[in-house]
């Protein structure tokens, strides 16, 4: 496509209307199905023998599995998509999340507080990467915070989700809890490993 209506004027080449899914491949498909199941809340709209479509909302599928015969381990540490990341509405569902998940014996390897957003990174039966977030900074503000403020710290600080946990049931402030005052220059490297491990 050239860029141009037939007029001669430029025209702005189209983005996609949103993202819809991910396809993972497995050799644990009934382990996968669970583990999805219980960290999204999500439904399963079909399922057979080697393929299941999941869905935690309106869409018609949001996590696709599928086992398919001759599959190998992924090699620790190897190239391609690190993580998918799924974000709440509420502080209070993202905090009861990260509850129920610890109650059931899924706890995160990584929670970061990157200043735009609070994040839990967990690692599904296959080691793929999840993250369940919420956004600290109100939508119209994203654009400017991403280009003005995430170089002060592009990683973000570690914290602790039982105490931040304890601190919401208690009644402190959502703007206490969502702070982020990291100290100039500060960066551990020890919050990357943890995250990407």
């Amino acid at each position: 496509m050239s860029g141009e209506t037939g007029n001669g004027s430029a025209i702005r080449p189209v983005a996609p209307a949103k993202f819809s899914h991910a396809v993972l491949r497995t050799t644990r498909l009934k382990e996968m199905v669970q583990w999805y199941k219980t960290v999204l809340n999500a439904d399963v709209l079909y399922e057979n023998d080697f393929l299941v479509f999941m869905t935690y909302d309106e869409e018609h599928h949001r996590i696709a599995l599928a086992q398919v015969p001759g599959l190998v381990e992924k090699p620790k540490g190897c190239a391609g998509l690190d993580h998918l990341a799924f974000f709440y509405s509420t502080f209070g569902d993202w905090i009861e999340t990260y509850e129920r998940l610890k109650a059931a014996g899924i706890t995160p390897r990584a929670p970061i507080h990157h200043g735009l957003s609070m994040s839990l990174y967990y690692r599904d039966p296959d080691d793929n990467g999840v993250e369940l977030s919420i956004d600290n900074v109100e939508k119209p503000r994203w654009h400017d915070w991403m280009r003005n403020q995430l170089g002060k710290n592009p990683i973000g600080i570690s914290f602790e989700p039982d105490e931040l946990a304890r601190k919401y049931h208690a009644g402190a402030p959502e703007s206490e809890l969502r702070r982020f005052e990291p100290k100039p220059g500060e960066f551990d490297p020890e919050v990357l490993r943890r995250m990407v491990e």
